[in-house]
């Protein structure tokens, strides 16, 4: 019987650097078992996110769709009712959709109680939960303040850490996200603690911990499935447990890739950014040189989970009837351009890594390659779709299967640039930029040459070259000399901006269907005489012999 893909591991870290894996060149970081993944499978190298920040990012990859498509645009932004999400197109054809992990997803209370939809029917539930059906859900930031925790929900893996001892009303935020000195509590949330080891077992902390979750689905799951497994690491606080804390040093830090001259002159948006706390903060070597190993054994520690994933999987017989992706929802820039976290658009931010194992034999011909074609979070979806042995709803979801590309095959038609978009109106920056809400908005427009950026608010774009400059270190926004590019890629922009993109209840086939349907139903607009419709339409309203009623009393 020939292999075909029955199941979906569809895996996604958190803040994971495009480039900070060994299969993509990292020179000191050690990725054996994504290695692994990659050369049974396609490596995209230009893989986009819809949005280089946790929510927004993550709602396109769960409906296939741009965040101005869908609305939530930034993170704690409601996706409305009655967005179709992977759930909706899959359970339909027959695989199940479930969550080991983050969605980073906020409920539109509002719409529900508008329609009438319980938090506690299936329906509602999975409304409520983008779509999923829940295994365990841990959006990872269960920080506690002096004005109370930052997330309300109650949190499993914080009950799962009481389970094993682990005291106090906080330990997600006192033992795994915590140094120990001097019997004291070191907060990760303190960069100077970034090199110590977490206090906690490691066997306990966040990312072998969801492994077993997804695990133990996986034992008990009957019938095709596609599980999420979304991992809370690499993303900050920036700690690791022993032995990884320990695994590299400041003389494995990459050099930042920045220049004294993006600090002259720079454009409204980014010379705002790059005053934050966070990018002065990576802005230091010294910050550099204590978080960086960190974060790299965050993902050296993610890497062996993949391992004992994987050994699993083949165990049970799942790695030859089961697709695995691995991605992120965005970046992380620590200090390069001078910028710490996400939010705009430099490759660091808004490029991701993206490997597709497909098990099927139509995939033998590419395991071990790599496309450098322009991939979006968004065509996720639609690869998920065919793989379930569905027909992609092309007025919904907006992205394109991947399977050509892993399968061999040349598209007809591939896109010639990829969409970006971030809303910076919750930032005290759009107040500072003197911005109304609705302008606090950047669009990223990115072929295969060139990267530019437009600003809302009458603010001047960015443009860099990636040709000569695939560094990005020289803004070309203002260059007379690059008017056509610009003119051109504001097009492009315009051109996308077009799209058919809410026309989400009626597909082309239902109006191509449709169409000169009238006449039969009996709408004869125009028709001056029998003869100017069809002998059948004519026939149905001429000539049937009727009772006289207009002379009877």
């Amino acid at each position: 019987m020939a292999r075909k893909a029955k199941n979906i591991l569809f895996i996604m870290f958190d803040q994971l650097r495009f480039d900070y894996l060994s299969c993509a060149g990292h020179p000191f970081l050690d990725t054996p078992n994504i290695d692994a993944l990659a050369a049974r499978g396609v490596r995209f190298t230009r893989a986009y996110v819809q949005s280089p920040v946790c929510g927004a990012s993550r709602m396109s990859t769960y409906t296939g769709r741009y965040t101005s498509s869908h609305g939530a645009q930034y993170n704690g932004y409601p996706l409305r009712v009655g967005e179709m999400t992977l759930g909706d197109h899959l359970r339909p054809l027959g695989m199940g959709c479930w969550l080991v992990g983050k969605t980073h997803m906020r409920a539109d209370k509002a719409g529900m109680e508008r329609l009438g939809l319980s938090p506690d029917s299936v329906i509602g539930a999975r409304q409520a939960e983008c779509g999923f059906d829940i295994w365990v859900r841990d959006d990872g930031l269960w920080s506690e303040g002096p004005g109370g925790r930052y997330d309300p929900a109650d949190s499993p893996y914080e009950a799962y850490l009481k389970s094993r001892g682990y005291e106090g009303s906080a330990p997600w935020a006192d033992f795994a996200n915590a140094a120990l000195e001097d019997g004291k509590t070191a907060s990760g949330w303190f960069l100077q603690n970034a090199g110590k080891p977490a206090n906690i077992r490691e066997q306990d902390s966040e990312t072998p911990w969801l492994t077993g979750e997804a695990m133990r689905f996986i034992e008990h799951a009957h019938g095709p499935w596609c599980l999420h497994l979304s991992y809370i690491k690499p993303h900050w606080p920036y700690i690791v447990p022993a032995p990884y804390h320990a695994m590299y040093g400041p003389n494995q830090v990459l050099a930042a890739n920045r220049s004294e001259a993006e600090r002259i002159d720079p454009h409204p948006v980014y010379a705002e950014f790059m005053q934050t706390p966070v990018a002065r903060a990576f802005s230091d070597d010294d910050v550099r040189a204590r978080v960086i190993p960190t974060y790299m054994g965050l993902i050296k520690q993610a890497d062996d989970q993949m391992g004992r994933l994987f050994a699993f999987l083949e165990k049970t017989g799942r790695m030859d009837d089961t697709m695995i992706v691995i991605t992120s929802d965005h970046g992380d820039y620590l200090g390069d351009h001078w910028l710490g976290e996400k939010d705009l658009f430099h490759e660091p931010s808004v490029k991701v890594p993206l490997i597709v194992y497909d098990p099927s034999e139509a995939a033998d011909g590419t395991r071990g390659t790599t496309c450098d074609e322009l991939v979006e979070a968004i065509d996720l979806a639609p690869t998920f779709i065919e793989t379930a042995g569905g027909e992609v709803p092309g007025h919904i979801v907006e992205g394109h299967s991947l399977l050509p590309f892993l399968q061999g095959r040349t598209p007809e038609t591939w896109r010639e640039f990829a969409i970006s978009e971030y809303d910076f109106s919750t930032s005290p920056i759009c107040a500072k930029l003197g911005l109304e809400p609705r302008d606090a908005r950047l669009f990223m427009v990115a072929d295969k040459d060139w990267k530019f950026m437009h600003a809302e608010g009458g603010l001047p774009p960015m443009l860099f070259d990636l040709r000569t400059d695939p560094d990005e270190l020289r803004d070309l926004g203002t260059s007379p000399e690059h008017a056509k590019i610009i003119a051109l890629m504001r097009q492009r922009l315009a051109d996308w901006s077009r799209r058919m993109s809410q026309r989400v209840t009626m597909p082309d086939e239902a109006i191509l269907q449709g169409r000169g349907d009238a006449a039969s139903k009996g709408i004869l607009l125009g028709a001056q005489r029998p003869a100017d419709t069809t002998p059948e339409v004519a026939a149905f309203y001429e000539g049937k012999p009727r009772k006289n009623w207009r002379d009877t009393g």
